[in-house]
């Protein structure tokens, strides 16, 4: 046997690969799994749909709020050239209200130009009104009114339909320029736009009534940031500003019901005002050592308003009583700052530290005027009221540690504290200190235990009665907000795999607080969740997903109707429960997947009240909503794929607020009459996606 060397056997291979690359043409060769595929594709969806029925609820955000066909239209165009040019443009839903469109070019590592479009339909519902005028900022009524109820008014021949719905539309216009190796520029410009009306309600001392508000809003907004990025320093500055314009100052409208006083016969109400913000952002972030990380960021910002004032009062006969204005505009103004430096250490390769501190300041710089108080254009109130300009400052200072230690251990904790300081307010400061603690424990492979446990104690200044108001609030009334409270919550989890098919996960979740300072006010609110979710793989084809969640609110809160001690209580109880179910099969491998999503939710709330003379219960508010869908896709080849889906939602609701709630119902409220929302609608799409 003859043997050969390690050079001439490397020798022999090289040679047959120089031969083997000689005789291949390899020029047709393609890489059908490279991420970055150079050239032109493009997909195009288009299709047609139908909805069984009309529900303004069901089509709210969605667009399909409308009975018939609609068409599906979108698609993607996606462009990779060999120099980093790209372009993208993306397109769904066109044949519907909530189309949306946006498009993307430029070059990687050099500059990047987006543009985008989007449209979100609101829908309220449908009411009836017999106001002329709907849509501006004038309405008026028809002959036949005032009148003393809503019983003697002619609504049998002047109450028309009317669609409470907004339009909201907003364009994008943004780039991206990267100068150099560490500088980078972003501007941002957006446009929005708001039209249509809403439900609003005018009262007229003690009898009130609802109407469709006119909306015609535009909010324009500029960013622009300048940033600096190396491995160990990393700054940005950047400049905001937004403008908000209303269309409609106020709305002046006639009272359907005799004036109480003479004169007493339109009313006027303010809308939005005219504002105008701007702000000036930075952060910075710097790797002191390898184990040590300083950052910090801040915000500098303005906002004012100076729309025109409008009259005190439409009502002749209380012009000279109400007296002048005291100037023709508020001319506000309001200086915000917000602030925040953080430092992050690993001592330990296993032990990290941070330390923060935080301060948001709302200074309102407004000046404080007298004015002339009028009520409804009914009467003015004795003396003076003034504007009080409120502000707050906030301060935030939190310290916390994660360790992992041995056997899979991990530990976590911190402390923070909060201090508010509040003007034109019954409390001036209030002080909150948190401290929680988190265990997390892997005992096995497949098996994850995490708690999480956390206490605050709220303490206040004392407690004042507002001077500012000329309705003096009960002496014992305490604010929510203001309060002392304690706070109890904890957090816990179990993740587990059960084999390389099952898994599954369960959280609890419970916190209560305690005003016990609190006489008239919020008692007690208490707040439990429990859920849990799986995922299984029932064969190389087919997964199932679920979850289910239960939440439970309660709440307890005390009050007086004598302006005295508490003479009554009550009880709000809330729950909320979910079970989602998701399916996905592979009916025919690289062809035909099918699926299915279960949604089913209910939520309940009801109201117990405690009184010195038993009452009866509130009626209990209900919700349901089940919803199904079920699709498919089917490849019929590279090219072409067909996809189809059917959705079904039952939607019914309880709302002893509204239910049955008709313009005459009650005798001093003209109400729109909008129903509460009950539907159950099929939805069906079929579509064609074609791929070149």
């Amino acid at each position: 046997m003859r043997t050969y060397s390690s050079l001439i056997l490397l020798g022999a291979l090289g040679a047959m690969s120089a031969a083997a690359s000689a005789a291949v043409d390899t020029t047709a060769w393609t890489c059908k799994t490279c991420p970055y595929p150079k050239g032109a594709t493009a997909v195009v969806e288009a299709g047609i749909g139908n909805v069984s029925s009309a529900s303004p609820k069901f089509g709210d955000f969605s667009g399909l709020d409308r009975k018939g066909a609609f068409l599906v239209l979108g698609g993607e165009l996606d462009y990779r050239g060999a120099d980093g040019y790209y372009a993208e443009l993306l397109a769904s839903d066109l044949g519907l209200d909530s189309r949306s469109l946006s498009a993307k070019t430029g070059r990687a590592g050099l500059y990047e130009l987006r543009l985008g479009f989007a449209e979100t339909p609101r829908h309220f519902g449908e009411g009836l009104s017999p106001y002329l005028g709907i849509g501006s900022s004038v309405l008026t009524l028809p002959a036949g009114f005032p009148a003393s109820g809503t019983a003697s008014m002619p609504l049998g021949g002047t109450l028309k339909p009317v669609e409470l719905d907004l339009h909201a539309k907003r364009f994008d216009l943004g780039g991206t320029w990267i100068g150099g190796d560490h500088w980078t520029t972003k501007l941002q410009l957006r446009h929005d736009v708001r039209d249509g009306t809403k439900p609003y309600a005018a009262s007229f001392y003690a009898t009130s009534t609802q109407l469709p508000l006119p909306v015609d809003q535009v909010t324009d907004q500029l960013e622009l940031t300048l940033a600096y990025a190396t491995r160990q320093l990393q700054l940005s500055l950047g400049y905001q500003a937004s403008r908000f314009d209303n269309g409609f100052e106020s709305l002046t409208l006639s009272s359907p019901f005799w004036p109480v006083v003479p004169g007493a016969t339109r009313g006027q109400l303010a809308l939005a005002p005219d504002n105008q913000f701007q702000q000036i952002t930075g952060s910075a972030g710097y790797q002191i050592l390898p184990s040590l990380r300083a950052s910090a960021d801040f915000a500098v910002g303005r906002m004012t308003q100076d729309a025109s004032y409008l009259a005190a009062t439409l009502n002749p006969t209380l012009v000279a009583t109400a007296g002048a204005l005291p100037g023709t505009s508020l001319d506000g103004r309001v200086d915000t700052f917000s602030g925040s430096v953080k430092l992050t250490a690993t001592p330990l390769d296993n032990l990290r530290v941070n330390a923060s501190y935080a301060r948001d300041v709302r200074d309102n710089r407004t000046d404080s005027s007298r004015f002339a108080a009028v009520s409804t254009d009914i009467f003015v109130w004795p003396g003076k009221r003034a504007n009080e300009p409120y502000s707050h400052w906030q301060d935030r200072f939190k310290l916390s540690a994660d360790y992992r230690g041995a056997d899979r251990v991990r530990l976590s904790g911190g402390a923070e504290q909060d201090n508010r300081t509040r003007s034109y307010q019954e409390v001036v400061d209030t002080r909150e200190t948190t401290l929680w603690g988190r265990l997390g424990l892997q005992p096995r492979d497949d098996l994850d235990l995490s708690l999480k446990v956390a206490f605050a104690d709220r303490h206040n200044s004392p407690y004042g009665t507002s001077t500012w108001l000329d309705n003096p609030e009960n002496p014992q009334l305490r604010k929510y907000y203001m309060v002392g409270r304690k706070r109890q919550s904890a957090t816990a989890r179990v993740d587990y795999t059960l084999n390389d098919k099952v898994a599954f996960g369960v959280a609890a979740e419970y916190a209560n607080d305690d005003y016990a300072a609190s006489s008239i006010g919020l008692n007690q609110a208490r707040n439990s969740n429990l859920s849990a979710d799986v995922a299984v793989t029932l064969s190389e084809r087919t997964r199932l997903t679920g979850f289910v969640q239960a939440d439970r609110i309660h709440s307890l809160q005390s009050g007086s109707q004598a302006f005295a001690a508490v003479d009554w209580r009550a009880r709000n109880h809330d729950r909320f429960d979910m079970l989602g179910l998701g399916l996905k099969h592979a009916a025919i491998v690289d062809k035909l997947d099918i699926g299915a999503d279960l949604t089913v939710s209910r939520a309940r709330s009801r109201v117990t009240l405690e009184t010195v003379i038993p009452e009866p219960e509130f009626p209990t508010d209900k919700t349901s909503v089940d919803s199904l869908k079920l699709y498919a896709t089917y490849k019929m080849s590279e090219a072409i794929t067909l996809t189809g889906s059917w959705w079904y939602e039952r939607y019914e609701s309880a709302n002893w607020h509204s239910d049955g709630l008709l313009p005459s119902t009650v005798v001093n409220l003209l109400a729109l009459g909008v129903p509460t929302p009950n539907y159950r609608v099929n939805v069906v799409r079929l579509a064609m996606r074609y791929r070149f």
